[in-house]
């Protein structure tokens, strides 16, 4: 008789050894974590057996030192102090179309990955309102927190002539094309739209206003300071951080209702210049369409403990973050609304509108 084994029960034997091979191997690799653990030392976890918040990624949708790269620094911070997380976090800068080439290359190539987070702020959901982001929506990522607010600024470098914001508003009502104004974004981007909006409160029409477009906020103040652009139409907390690292800049207006605390107590409204401007920004993050709801709790939850913690404000303080939490559903709720209500206001400018 042959001791040839049919195929099929073979394949049987094979799936039980490898089952039992698993096992130990799993097995093998809770012991070397409880081992670790009691003993302090390195943990090393295999991919496997990795869960969201290990060898976690923060995609910054522009080039290094702007407002993304700053969200993203701050929750490296925070998940690392609050031991959340138990390595730093890594920083991907994927910078193109004003945050478009991330989402789409997060919606089509990472969709899944449960340890990857995205920053987003008011100008990506701006961007959407206007179908900047191609044929995805704003129902085609996973909403996951927001951390804070900026506001948008004024801002000048540190030789410029103009002093105020009603000089800005001056020169550009007696000649336009004398006054060049630059930021991080496109015609329809929000710091576009805060330039239009200051235009519009200086008496011109702001298609007659000259606008240079960069791919980040960190890129548009280091022309400012090369004499390239006069007047950036950025956001507070990126200007702050910026000057606090030695940039030769100065802010004339931020656009909140009231003047802010800390650093910027000193500077006045742009509504005191003259110019009836608001524009809060919110920071926050999204995940790709198909990280699993036990992943995606999983950061959900780490995000409301995180913000809970007096440490955290802190240090979105000293980022110069204003302090907001959303977290799930309210987020998700707050970025519909907020892409209905800029879908109102690109009409008014005569911009094209996401359908």
């Amino acid at each position: 008789m042959s001791s040839h084994v049919p195929s099929s029960p073979r394949r049987a034997v094979a799936s039980i050894a490898a089952d039992a091979a698993s096992r130990r191997l799993k097995e093998a690799a809770k012991a070397a974590i409880r081992l670790a653990s009691l003993a302090g030392g390195c943990l090393c976890i295999p991919a496997a057996l990795a869960g969201p918040l290990d060898n976690t990624e923060c995609i910054a949708p522009a080039k290094p030192g702007g407002g993304f790269d700053l969200t993203c620094k701050l929750v490296q911070t925070a998940l690392l102090q609050g031991k959340y997380i138990n390595q730093p976090m890594r920083l991907t800068y994927m910078p193109g179309g004003i945050g478009a080439a991330a989402y789409n290359a997060v919606i089509a190539q990472r969709g899944d990955r449960g340890n990857s987070i995205v920053a987003f702020s008011d100008g990506s959901l701006l961007n959407l309102a206007q179908g900047k982001f191609g044929q995805h929506t704003e129902n085609d990522v996973r909403w996951l927190s927001a951390v804070g607010t900026d506001y948008g600024a004024l801002i000048v470098a540190d030789n410029s002539p103009y002093r105020t914001l009603a000089d800005v508003m001056k020169a550009m009502k007696a000649d336009p094309t004398r006054v060049v104004l630059g930021a991080g974004g496109t015609i329809g981007s929000q710091d576009w739209m805060k330039a239009a909006l200051l235009a519009r409160a200086a008496g011109i029409n702001p298609k007659l206003m000259r606008f240079v477009a960069f791919e980040g906020g960190g890129e548009a103040l280091t022309a400012l300071q090369g004499g390239h652009i006069h007047v950036v139409t950025g956001d507070a907390a990126e200007a702050s951080q910026q000057q606090m690292a030695g940039a030769k800049i100065r802010i004339l207006a931020v656009m909140s209702s009231e003047r802010l605390p800390g650093r910027l107590a000193q500077v006045p409204t742009a509504r005191e210049a003259g110019a009836p401007i608001e524009w809060p920004i919110v920071r926050g993050f999204y995940m790709g369409p198909r990280v699993s709801s036990a992943d995606y709790a999983a950061w959900r939850e780490t995000f409301s403990k995180m913000m809970a913690d007096p440490a955290f404000e802190r240090l979105r303080a000293e980022r110069g973050l204003f302090p907001l939490t959303l977290v799930g559903n309210d987020v998700d709720a707050y970025v519909k609304k907020q892409i209905a209500d800029y879908r109102t206001l690109v009409k008014e400018f005569g911009l094209s509108v996401a359908r």
